[in-house]
């Protein structure tokens, strides 16, 4: 668990006393515990109150705040208030402000505004850090630390290009190496001198929020900052853990954020923390996946939930309430894919600034009788009585996705084929047809151990790392079941391209050869038609985007294009390699081959749901001392009646045995426990 001070499914947020007045806190504190919350965030975004100047620190206000919790049953997550600095500090130390993409020198505003190889921001980050970790390193109310806050953003300051050049130094040792990794010999680039090279910006290399003529040259800019961004958070994890070592530390990610490289990142996090901000219309397979995503981090470790509304943002361009009972959806959505606790932002409602319309467990009203508070409270006495059976349960999944920040940074960069290419699309894709199977899925990086699985997929796998190509053909050899797409195996981690053709790497593996790449209009769509229809399926599916001309070296055509002049050409093959499969998906095909393909899949390989599909009902497991507890949650507005396999399970809200079948209320949630083993 997190940590035992506290067993049980942590329930709170953040909370920002600071910006209230004395004769409000003891309101809070009351309908803290009707709400049942025990956790608050602390101390966020106070770096300017904490630190008037370079040798100042008031932290009285905190030690009052800490203590007032705690005499009330009230833990603290501790922030290191780093997250935006002080006016002062931009004043007199301008090397803390970044530069942006067009060269603009920023000026002191907002948050997420601080340099990070700024020598000033370097020295007083982890210096604060070290401060309040000295303070409050035997205080009984501290749970866990929460440097900074939702790291992100780039600089192309001088600083940054002083450290870009010795980051290249440390990676690639010589000129020599550099300039090959980066095809420098295209268009007169090469480098005689670290000194010359420069950031890819706006005024060098990209132009169009991304695009570059030298995707070598920024994708290691983005290792880069994704790296620098790391190294502020070690600095300020180095000072905590030197006063307590025993309390975790963590900062809270934002899923499937595109600067930063979450797996590299995960390695440095006691405890991995995200915030879930899903608009109204985004897919529940979605914000599924990405849980998914955040848990596969560290291994299948759980994490925490660190910000969700009660009700609504205030930052989208529409800002819709949560409907009544979505919120206790969406909080078990978390817990039943490996949460184990459900925190908001924010506890009270900000009284002015851009952040006053974003939703709350107390709102401006002021008071306990508005519908969110009730269902927040409702919803704290319901985590008090399950949290013993739920807390460090294990999700177990015997299928796996591929995700890889570099992979999806090379792609983002690439020069073609198409800008209707987008990664996470793609993923998701493959992650919805199984969620909607009910098939549980583990999100895995590049390094994870692949043997536990049966069946892995790597959708649009463009840059095959070395040493990955040969760590998947042993995963198929001893028997798994292996699949990409079109647009894999393409380039090596410089992003120069594997020569002897498409797809690289991975053409033994796949026995297959691909010759060209069709880049469809958005109007232009192919079939795809079976050569024997899935058991579930039909004879075509449509397909676009992308199509691969591919030719067989030992693979067997699975269905072809039924259309233009490659009519007849394998669009879908799959390779027979030792005692495994290698499938190749060579297209973009619609949802339904997606859902059918994969249910022949699992179905090879026994992988079967405990609920039968049915659609707006998820299923999630997780397992615990022998006992399984099934969460079917019910995204639908009227209810549905979940078909069971042939056990028994027990009810855990209403502590009634079913079987059979169980209705799920609208917006509803059932807990199934398995009996214990």
């Amino acid at each position: 668990m997190i940590n035992e001070k506290l067993p049980k499914i942590w329930y709170g947020g953040d909370y920002n006393p600071e910006q209230w007045d004395a004769d409000v806190w003891a309101e809070d504190i009351r309908m803290f515990k009707l709400a049942g919350i025990d956790v608050a965030t602390l101390n966020v975004f106070s770096w300017a109150l904490n630190q008037p100047d370079e040798n100042t620190y008031n932290l009285e206000w905190l030690d009052e705040t800490i203590d007032r919790l705690y005499q009330n049953g009230i833990y603290t997550c501790l922030a290191t208030s780093t997250g935006a600095h002080p006016a002062w500090m931009a004043k007199r130390y301008p090397d803390i402000l970044r530069v942006d993409a067009q060269g603009r020198k920023r000026r002191f505003g907002g948050r997420h505004n601080s340099c990070p190889n700024s020598p000033t921001y370097r020295l007083y980050a982890p210096r604060m850090a070290a401060k309040l970790a000295e303070r409050y390193k035997d205080h009984p109310g501290v749970l866990i630390w929460h440097v900074s806050n939702e790291f992100g953003g780039y600089c192309y300051c001088d600083n940054c290009a002083a450290g870009f050049r010795t980051w290249l130094q440390d990676r690639y040792g010589t000129l020599d190496a550099l300039n090959k990794a980066w095809n420098t010999r295209f268009w007169s680039h090469h480098f005689y001198d670290w000194e010359e090279i420069v950031p890819p910006n706006e005024l060098s290399e990209e132009w169009g929020g991304g695009r570059t003529n030298f995707q070598g040259i920024s994708l290691d800019y983005r290792r880069f900052m994704s790296d620098s961004l790391l190294e502020c958070y070690k600095l300020e994890y180095d000072e905590i853990k030197k006063h307590t070592p025993h309390l975790p530390v963590t900062t809270n990610l934002m899923g499937t954020y595109p600067e930063l490289d979450y797996f590299k990142w995960a390695k440095h996090l006691d405890v991995i923390s995200w915030d879930n901000y899903p608009s109204l219309d985004t897919p529940v397979s979605y914000t599924a996946m990405v849980h998914d995503l955040m848990r596969g981090l560290k291994q299948g470790q759980p994490f925490m939930l660190m910000e969700q509304t009660p009700s609504q943002q205030n930052w989208q361009p529409y800002n819709s309430l949560k409907r009544p009972g979505v919120m206790r959806l969406w909080s078990y959505q978390a817990v039943a894919r490996g949460a184990d606790t459900v925190m908001f932002f924010q506890l009270r409602r900000s009284v002015g600034a851009c952040e006053k319309f974003h939703g709350a467990v107390i709102e401006h009203a002021g008071h306990e009788h508005t519908r969110v508070f009730r269902e927040c409270a409702a919803l704290g006495k319901e985590l008090q009585k399950l949290s013993d059976r739920i807390l460090d349960a294990r999700v177990q999944a015997k299928v796996a996705i591929v995700f890889d920040w570099e992979n999806r940074w090379g792609i983002d960069l690439s020069s073609g084929p198409t800008v209707a290419l987008d990664y996470v699309k793609e993923v998701h894709k493959y992650y919805d047809a199984l969620f909607k199977l009910n098939i549980q899925v583990d999100m895995v990086g590049v390094e994870q151990d692949l043997s536990g699985y049966d069946i892995v997929i790597a959708p649009v796998l463009y840059m095959v790392k070395d040493g990955y190509a040969q760590k998947l053909e042993a995963f198929v050899q001893t028997g798994g079941t292996f699949l990409t797409t079109f647009f894999s195996g393409i380039v090596n981690e410089a992003d120069l391209v594997t020569l002897g053709g498409y797809p690289g790497e991975l053409r033994e593996l796949l026995g297959i050869w691909a010759e060209e790449i069709d880049a469809l209009l958005p109007e232009q769509r192919n079939q795809l038609v079976m050569k024997q229809p899935f058991k579930s399926g039909q004879q075509a599916y449509e397909c676009g985007m992308l199509c691969d001309l591919i030719h067989l070296e030992g693979a067997e055509a699975v269905a072809e294009y039924g259309m233009d002049f490659y009519k007849g050409m394998p669009a879908v093959t799959k390779h027979a390699y030792g005692k495994g499969t290698a499938w190749y998906v060579a297209t973009s095909p619609e949802p339904a081959f997606l859902t059918d393909l994969m249910n022949e899949l699992c179905a090879e390989k026994g992988i079967q749901p405990v609920v039968k599909p049915t659609d707006g009902l998820e299923v999630s497991s997780r397992t615990k001392s022998g006992e399984t507890i099934h969460f079917l949650l019910n995204h639908r507005a009227e209810p549905v009646t979940a078909e069971l396999d042939g056990n028994a399970y027990m009810d855990m809200l209403s502590e009634q045995t079913v079987a059979g079948s169980v209705e799920v209320p609208a917006r509803g949630v059932v807990l199934l426990a398995s009996s214990q083993a």
